[in-house]
């Protein structure tokens, strides 16, 4: 398997490319983990809320308790603090929702903060790189057999520009079916070339 180019620009591109790819990524999920804590502060004020109604609601319902007590009228006197407890333990819930929503929203939006950047890795540059190493390691280990150098040179008269063909000379395809060497070395050196790779030996 071979990562990186023959030739030092296109391998320092390459290096520059993947270096700034894990910057690319990290910074990325810095954002993602800076969004869920500024999401997840929105859930103070329903801990807040769930806090002090159920504080309330305990209160309430001490009170009525006591109240009750009272000879006669304690069932009549209980009721007012029993609704009232109900309603804190209301806004109580009403706080502990609010944060399972914050809760909620503090996972997802990191999430689709990721997902346009992790896509973009994942299905734009992760392919074309591997497309690399995969040709590039293939060229790597046919350049030197005499095989290889007519795949080589196949390859590039099927996939080389015209304009780039046209440089080697107005022949070079039928100087390449005649079996010329020096065709068939300049057409595999073109082809080398265009993967970042230097020829093994001459």
């Amino acid at each position: 398997m071979k990562l990186y180019a023959d030739r030092v620009p296109v391998a320092l591109r390459q290096l520059l490319v993947d270096i700034f790819i894990v910057i690319w990524i990290y910074g990325w999920i810095q954002v993602a983990i800076w969004i869920h804590d500024t999401v997840q502060k929105l859930a103070v004020p329903g801990q807040k809320l769930e806090s002090a109604g159920a504080g309330i609601a305990a209160n309430l319902a001490d009170a009525g308790g006591k109240v009750g007590r009272v000879p006669v009228v304690g069932d009549d006197l209980t009721k007012p603090f029993t609704n009232a407890a109900d309603a804190a333990r209301s806004i109580a819930e009403a706080g502990q929702d609010q944060q399972e929503f914050v809760a909620q929203l503090a996972l997802i939006l990191p999430a689709i903060g990721l997902s346009v950047p992790l896509a973009l890795v994942l299905f734009v540059w992760l392919p074309l790189r591997l497309r690399w190493i995969r040709r590039a390691g293939v060229a790597a280990r046919v350049r030197d057999a005499p095989a290889g150098q007519d795949l080589l040179a196949l390859r590039a008269l099927a996939s080389q520009p015209l304009t780039e063909l046209a440089r080697l000379g107005p022949d070079i395809a039928q100087s390449w079916r005649s079996g010329d060497p020096a065709a068939v070395t300049a057409l595999a050196d073109l082809e080398l070339k265009r993967l970042g790779l230097r020829h093994g030996r001459r």
